[in-house]
């Protein structure tokens, strides 16, 4: 029974894109337009792109961005969301700031980065770490509220200080709540990756794919979506998996499911 859930795990998102696929294919050939290939065509391309190797390196450069903005957010992030969880007077202060970059789209930044930073790494990095520091911060004091003051208590009993229960009871109940904003916050990672490349268009898969529809090359532009889409769920479903192998403890709910089956 454990493994047939296995496979539907697996089978059910490959029957979803198959589907997606074959709707893309027929809408493609009823419209008959250059401008919308068939989804043949665009996965055609994707190897190419691929195999050309300083395609390859602008994907690669794209990655790099995205692994360093991401990982930044994470460790200056999900410390700040603990304190403001925990502390009302670090909430005040930072509060009123978070909620006036929050409505912002972090894209719409970009011009001014720019013009602070170049074009170069440096403002592409920048805006990918604000568009992933919200959501981690968020849930990082959602689950830093949720714990419970007994915990502390009995920590502080122990002998504990504030940094102590703050590293051993706070941090661990709230890591599941943690690794929610870090698993949207790598979705957002990926969306303002390319964004920011589309506007600062020096390297990087936004730029291959703005470059492209320049030139009407529609083949190349489907098959980075393509690429882009590929590397989303490959990177959602890695995390998940880590996700999963940290915080099991906290979904006894699945295990008694295992193992009734």
């Amino acid at each position: 029974m454990k493994s047939s859930r296995s496979i539907v795990s697996w089978l059910s998102p490959l029957l979803a894109c198959l589907g997606l696929l074959a709707a893309w294919q027929a809408a493609a050939l009823w419209l008959d337009t250059e401008s919308f290939p068939t989804a043949w065509h665009a996965l055609q391309t994707v190897p190419q792109i691929l195999g050309d190797p300083e395609q390859l390196l602008n994907i690669l450069d794209s990655i790099r961005r995205m692994v360093i903005g991401f990982s930044l957010a994470v460790f200056i992030s999900i410390p700040l969301g603990l304190a403001m969880g925990r502390s009302a007077r670090v909430s005040a202060f930072f509060n009123p700031l978070l909620m006036m970059i929050y409505p912002v789209p972090k894209a719409a930044l970009m011009p001014i980065i720019m013009l602070w930073l170049g074009v170069g790494d440096a403002s592409k990095t920048l805006v990918i770490f604000l568009g992933v520091s919200l959501p981690v911060i968020y849930h990082s004091v959602q689950g830093a509220k949720a714990v419970e003051e007994k915990m502390l208590w009995s920590g502080a009993a122990m002998g504990l200080n504030g940094l102590q229960r703050m590293m051993r009871i706070v941090l661990p109940a709230a890591l599941p709540e943690i690794l929610t904003g870090c698993r949207t916050g790598l979705v957002l990672a990926l969306i303002t990756m390319v964004t920011s490349e589309m506007i600062a268009r020096q390297s990087g898969a936004g730029n291959i794919l703005f470059n492209a529809m320049d030139m009407a090359q529609y083949d190349t532009v489907f098959a980075m979506i393509i690429i882009i889409g590929a590397l989303g769920i490959v990177l959602d479903a890695a995390f998940d998996k880590l996700r999963w192998r940290l915080v099991k403890w906290a979904e006894p709910h699945q295990e008694i499911l295992l193992g009734a089956s």
